[in-house]
């Protein structure tokens, strides 16, 4: 097990101000809903069972459930005070939430197979993304999709500018006035500089045994920063 996550005290510590500050993000709710669409989930998810990896507080859970209304989601998080954030708001009787770190999903009794994962911004932030993509592809169905939708600057000069104004300009200095000191925004700037380029990521993919890797991009002031990057489980028996 690769747990406790370095960063689940930050995310504990600002849970109320969270979605607030990404509210001032434009088209950051946007931007999840094209990640959960690339997940390309028929019939408006009917009888589709989904995993949201990583749900905080709840707004991917939202994403997917704007483009996945008829299937049932399981949303999934290692901080509580996130979860309890994401459970106070109003959600369908098919949308459970579980507190639980991703190693630790099958203890709390979260286990595959499911017909599409979402996990946004959550690989950077485990200790070993590699076991991490091994846990996320073996609770996929065969044949099905896992979407990550992720920050990448690396290799990319001018979305590294864009990305560091923005934090310094931005978030770092609204995240100080809310957070108390907790350190996670000035986290978030270097994580995302010191995180895979998108190739390195798609090839992380592929190592971990996810085929058809494709490589999405964003809109507005995020293109270039925030990509979705999907995969499939082989539908081919695995050895």
């Amino acid at each position: 097990m690769y747990s406790p996550y370095p960063v689940v005290g930050g995310f504990e510590q600002h849970a109320r101000q969270y979605d607030r500050l990404v509210g001032l993000n434009p088209g950051y709710h946007r931007a999840l809903r094209r990640s959960a669409f690339r997940l390309h989930l028929p019939d408006g998810g009917r009888g589709l069972r989904l995993l949201d990896a990583g749900c905080g507080t709840g707004a991917s859970t939202a994403a997917l459930l704007r483009i996945a209304p008829r299937a049932h989601i399981v949303a999934t998080d290692a901080s509580a005070n996130m979860l309890t954030q994401a459970e106070r708001k109003s959600w369908p009787n098919t949308v459970e939430f579980v507190h639980a770190p991703l190693d630790g999903l099958e203890e709390a009794g979260v286990r595959g197979s499911f017909d599409g994962i979402m996990a946004a911004y959550l690989l950077r932030n485990l200790p070993d993304p590699d076991a991490g993509l091994h846990v996320l592809r073996e609770l996929l169905a065969p044949g099905a999709r896992l979407a990550l939708h992720e920050f990448s600057v690396r290799g990319r000069p001018v979305s590294r500018l864009v990305w560091t104004a923005v934090c310094w300009g931005v978030i770092i200095p609204a995240g100080a006035l809310s957070t108390r000191g907790s350190g996670i925004h000035p986290y978030l700037w270097r994580s995302v500089l010191g995180f895979d380029s998108t190739e390195q990521l798609a090839a992380r993919m592929r190592r971990n045994g996810l085929v058809g890797v494709r490589i999405g991009s964003m809109s507005g002031w995020q293109r270039g920063i925030v990509h979705t990057l999907t995969g499939k489980r082989s539908e081919r028996a695995e050895t």
